[in-house]
């Protein structure tokens, strides 16, 4: 399986996330990476939207619901949020989307910082493997892959890798 090219898909994701924007009247939103890939995605989308609006970050270890089984990983950094979270219209931003689990923790840690007017999901890849009921408004490209597979990210030059478990 071939993976797409990160940089097109930021581009294809700029465009959309334009007029999911502008179809939804929302002229100032605020934009929030989660850590570490979302972050990268971020970064590249918001060069690509040419925005110089703060970026937001989040790292939602502390909020996963499986904290208490994997414990806390050796890299946790706190979470920074330049701006208000209360009455505003939030961008979230991934890299890729699996189970939902982790939108879940970032949704959980958002409102904990107040109650957003509304939040646009965009993410670079969704894995269509879906637990939740959650799925982005943007995205850059659905992919399937085998039970075994994963896809690995790394940046901040956006890099994709897909990566076979079973080996």
């Amino acid at each position: 399986m071939s993976l797409p090219n990160p940089a097109e898909l930021i581009s294809q994701m700029a465009t959309r996330l334009k007029a999911h924007l502008e179809h939804r009247g929302i002229s100032e939103p605020r934009y929030i990476g989660i850590r570490t890939g979302g972050v990268w995605v971020a970064q590249a989308l918001l060069k690509e939207l040419g925005s110089e609006e703060p970026l937001g970050t989040l790292d939602v270890s502390f909020y996963r619901d499986d904290f208490s089984q994997n414990g806390l990983h050796p890299q946790v950094r706190p979470s920074a949020l330049p701006f208000e979270i209360e009455g505003q219209h939030l961008v979230l931003i991934d890299d890729v989307l699996m189970s939902g689990r982790t939108i879940r923790a970032a949704l959980n840690e958002l409102f904990d910082y107040g109650r957003p007017a509304s939040v646009t999901l965009v993410c670079l890849l969704d894995l269509d493997a879906g637990e939740l009921p959650i799925r982005p408004n943007v995205v850059g490209a659905t992919l399937s892959l085998a039970a075994h597979e994963r896809v690995k990210l790394s940046g901040p030059e956006l890099a994709l890798e897909l990566q076979d478990l079973a080996l």
